[in-house]
C-alpha cells in the first residue's frame, strides 16, 4: 500500500484496496454530485472521484472516512484495531508537534485581494434544502492570540459573495474562544480554509481537545505534519492541502446563514453568524477540491464515532474490562451499542448510564450480547425485538442534557435518555441457541461470479433511483 501522506496518496491507497470510485460521466455541482456519492456510501460502493464536473476544470473528492473499512486505511490499522488507535493517538503523551518548512505545494497559484472570486471555486450545493453553496470539508485553521496554539475546526461557510463566506461558529468552539479573548473581540480575527487534505488531519479535526489537533495527526502518521505560514495571515498551514483560502473573521459582521443538512439528518436553521473577508486563494497545480457530504456517513463518521468511540470504551470498560462498543454512523452519534459477555442481570443497565455520560451527544444506548454483530443492524434490531421485554428491560433518565441540536432536545439539548437491555435473560427462559449458517464463497457454486450488493445502512430512506456510474 503507498505510504500516505497528503490526498494523493491516499487515493492511490484507497483505488489500490478497491475502495475508490472513478466517475468519469459528468455530474452537476448542484445536487447531483452528492446523490451519487451518497448512493455510493449506501450501495457500498468506493469513495467517488469526480473526474468531469460541469463548470469546474478540477475534480472533486468525497467520502473519503465513511466507513469502518475507509477509516482503518486512513489510521493504517486493522478494522478490528480502530478504537485502540484512536485512543494511543487521542492520548496527548502521544502528540508529535508539526514542522515548520519555507515552501508548501499549494504556493503554486496565489490570488489576492481584489483579484479574488471565490464563486469560481467548485463548491457544491449537496441537499435540495440547503441554503446554498457551503464549503464543509474545508479544514479551518486558528492559532490561539494568547498561547499561539494551533486549532483544527470543522465550521460550515456559506458563499455569499465574490470574496465573502458565513461562518457558522458555536459559542463553544475554541476558534470563537479564541476571537472573544482578544482586547477586542470585535476585531478581525485570521484564519485558513484548507481543502484536500491527508485523511489524519481530517479526522483530528474532528476531534475536541485542548492539544493542537495537528499533534494528532502527527501521531497517526508517526512524524510532524509539515505547515507552512500563510500569505497573508499569519497562520501555520498544512503545506500539502491541495487549496488554501485565507481569510479575516468579521465577529462584528453578521449575516444570516443556512440551512445546511447537519449531522442528526434534518436541515439546520437560518443562524445569524459571523463573516469572512477573504484575502488570498492558493491552491497548487491541477488540484483535487474535497467534500464532505453533510448530513451524511463521512459527516457523522469524522464528527461523532472517531474521536468519541475510545471515550465511550474507557467509561464502560471501568465496568466491564471486555466490554466492546460501536456508536453507528446511521443514528447520527444519538445512539451507542454495547457488546458483552452478561454476568450479572443488573450490569447492562449499569453499563447504559455510564455510556450515556460518556459524552453529551449519547441518548439511546442497547446493551447486547456477543454473539450479536454490533456492526450490523439486522442483528442489533434481531436482538431488541428478541430479547426485549418492554416492561422490564427498558429505563428512562428524563430531564438529561444532551445536546443542542438533537432533533428530540429542547433548545438547550434537555431531553429524555433511553436504555435497553437487549441482552439473554437466561434466568427468565432458555430458550437455547440461535440458529447459524456459516458464510461460504458462493462463485464455488455458481457457473458465473456473483456481485452482491450490501443492504442499505441507512435509517433515512431515499426516493431517489440508484444513480448509474461509469
Amino acid at each position: 500500500m503507498p505510504k500516505i501522506s497528503d490526498l494523493r496518496t491516499y487515493i492511490l491507497a484507497l483505488e489500490e484496496a478497491g475502495q475508490l470510485a472513478r466517475i468519469k460521466t459528468q455530474v452537476q455541482l448542484t445536487h447531483e454530485l452528492a446523490d451519487v456519492a451518497a448512493t455510493l456510501v449506501r450501495s457500498g460502493g468506493g469513495a467517488p472521484l469526480f473526474e468531469n464536473v460541469a463548470g469546474s476544470a478540477w475534480p472533486i473528492f468525497s467520502s473519503g472516512v465513511a466507513n469502518q473499512k475507509r477509516a482503518a486505511l486512513a489510521l493504517g490499522c486493522n478494522e478490528d484495531e480502530i478504537i485502540d488507535f484512536m485512543e494511543r493517538v487521542l492520548d496527548p503523551n502521544h502528540g508529535i508537534q508539526p514542522v515548520q518548512v519555507k515552501t508548501a505545494v499549494w504556493q503554486a497559484n496565489t490570488t489576492t485581494n481584489a483579484a479574488i472570486d471565490i464563486g469560481k471555486l467548485p463548491i457544491p450545493t449537496h441537499s435540495r434544502g440547503d441554503g446554498g453553496a457551503f464549503i464543509t470539508g474545508g479544514v479551518i485553521i486558528s492559532q490561539d492570540p494568547i498561547t499561539g496554539r494551533g486549532n483544527l475546526s470543522y465550521n460550515r461557510m456559506l458563499r455569499m459573495g465574490p470574496r465573502t463566506f458565513g461562518f457558522n461558529v458555536n459559542e463553544w468552539r475554541h476558534v470563537r474562544q479564541f476571537m472573544e479573548s482578544r482586547a477586542e473581540p470585535n476585531a478581525p480575527f485570521p484564519i485558513a480554509i484548507a481543502i484536500g487534505l491527508d485523511p489524519a488531519i481530517m479526522i483530528s479535526a474532528g476531534v475536541r481537545t485542548e492539544a493542537d489537533e495537528l499533534t494528532i495527526a502527527g501521531a497517526i502518521r508517526g512524524t510532524g505534519i509539515e505547515v507552512c505560514r500563510g500569505v497573508t495571515v499569519d497562520v501555520d498551514i498544512p503545506a500539502t492541502a491541495e487549496i488554501v483560502i485565507e481569510g479575516f473573521v468579521h465577529p462584528g459582521v453578521k449575516k444570516l446563514e443556512g440551512p445546511l443538512a447537519e449531522f442528526h439528518g434534518y436541515h439546520g436553521e437560518l443562524w445569524e453568524s459571523p463573516t469572512v473577508e477573504v484575502t488570498a486563494v492558493n491552491h497548487r497545480d491541477n488540484p483535487i477540491y474535497q467534500t464532505i457530504i453533510p448530513g451524511w456517513y463521512e459527516h457523522v463518521y469524522i464528527g461523532n464515532v472517531l474521536p468519541r468511540e475510545p471515550l465511550l470504551r474507557r467509561f464502560v470498560r471501568h465496568l466491564n474490562k471486555d466490554a466492546n462498543v460501536h456508536i453507528p454512523p446511521y443514528a447520527n452519534g444519538f445512539a451507542a451499542i454495547i457488546q458483552i459477555k452478561r454476568d450479572n442481570p443488573g450490569q447492562p443497565k449499569n453499563l447504559a448510564m455510564a455510556a450515556m455520560t460518556a459524552h453529551i451527544n449519547i441518548r439511546n444506548v442497547i446493551v447486547v450480547d456477543e454473539d450479536i454483530n454490533i456492526y450490523d443492524p439486522a442483528d442489533v434490531l434481531w436482538a431488541v425485538t428478541n430479547r426485549v421485554d418492554w416492561s422490564q428491560d427498558v429505563f428512562q433518565v428524563p430531564n438529561a442534557q444532551g445536546h443542542e441540536m438533537d432533533p428530540v432536545a429542547d433548545m438547550r439539548g434537555i431531553a429524555t435518555k433511553l436504555g435497553i437491555d437487549a441482552t439473554y435473560k437466561r434466568e427468565r427462559r432458555e430458550y437455547g441457541s440461535r440458529v447459524s449458517y456459516p458464510m461460504v464463497d458462493l462463485n464455488v457454486y455458481l457457473n458465473s461470479p456473483l456481485t452482491i450488493v450490501p443492504a442499505t445502512l441507512t435509517s433515512r430512506s431515499s426516493s431517489a433511483g440508484m444513480v448509474k456510474m461509469s
